[in-house]
């Protein structure tokens, strides 16, 4: 992932956890609900981690990745799920970048 990328969100699990990034505190509470059943459903489906960052033009990113040694990690099972999650959720993830473009970037 860039350095310069800005986590909005993850969940883990490995570590069994969700995390909101307090920058965006300010989310409405039905969109923070989403993104954290988003997530935590997606490890709980397929393991690793799932990170929605932005980068510096403000474009929404999802990456996963896995402990090395993670066995039970469904590889092609992430790549579907975030391919769905990107159909089904255009219009959040869009909104999403407007509201980063106009609070931080402008």
């Amino acid at each position: 992932m860039d350095q310069d990328a800005r986590v909005l969100c993850c969940a883990s699990k490995y570590a069994q956890k969700y995390y909101l990034n307090p920058e965006f505190g300010n989310l409405p509470e039905q969109v923070k609900q989403e993104l954290q059943i988003l997530a935590v459903s997606f490890t709980e489906d397929v393991g690793g981690i799932l990170m929605f960052a932005y980068d510096e033009e403000g474009n929404l990113g999802i990456m996963t990745e896995k402990d090395e040694g993670d066995l039970l990690y469904d590889e092609i099972g992430a790549e579907l799920m975030i391919s769905r999650m990107q159909r089904e959720k255009k219009e959040l993830f869009e909104q999403l970048e407007m509201y980063y473009k106009e609070f931080f970037l402008s």
